[in-house]
């Protein structure tokens, strides 16, 4: 999506460019749990750990640097899961997430954008979740996982 933008000095047209903000989210398993944060920013709730991909960062260090920044725990066998782009997924802005599986073992502690966190048991998840985390979970149950070559009419299986 472009508009434009009138130059204040020279009066020259500049075109402005609207794209989408490239962002993380992890499901971390603990035994036969899965770790959630309560946000401490709006929108207030339960949510999956994850937030921005910072530039010059990988979706994968940022998964990294994320999971340890608001649970406080290391994860190992990061694995990207699906991605989610739905552009009313937020209501804040049009956001892309690559949403990564991973496991840790620990007991993990509130930081950074989160103001508690606990390990739920997949089938006793709170409701609601934030933005479309109910859907990625629900996904990750019933084993929904994209395939290379997966078009958008043709769902995940």
């Amino acid at each position: 999506m472009q508009d434009s933008l009138t130059c204040p000095n020279c009066g020259e047209i500049v075109v402005r460019y609207r794209n989408p903000f490239p962002t993380v989210d992890i499901i971390i398993r603990i035994g036969a749990g899965i770790v959630l944060i309560e946000r401490r920013n709006p929108p207030y709730g339960w949510a999956l750990p994850g937030g921005f991909v910072d530039y010059g960062e990988s979706l994968e260090e940022a998964a990294l640097r994320e999971a340890r920044e608001e649970t406080g725990l290391d994860i190992v066998n990061l694995e990207q899961f699906r991605a989610y782009s739905d552009p009313g997924r937020d209501f804040r802005q049009h956001n892309i997430s690559v949403v990564f599986t991973a496991e840790a073992h620990g007991v993990p502690h509130a930081g950074d954008d989160a103001e508690r966190v606990r390990i739920f048991p997949l089938d006793q998840l709170p409701n609601p979740l934030c933005f479309d985390h109910t859907l990625i979970l629900s996904d990750y149950g019933a084993g929904k996982k994209c395939r290379a070559g997966t078009s958008f009419s043709r769902p995940c299986l």
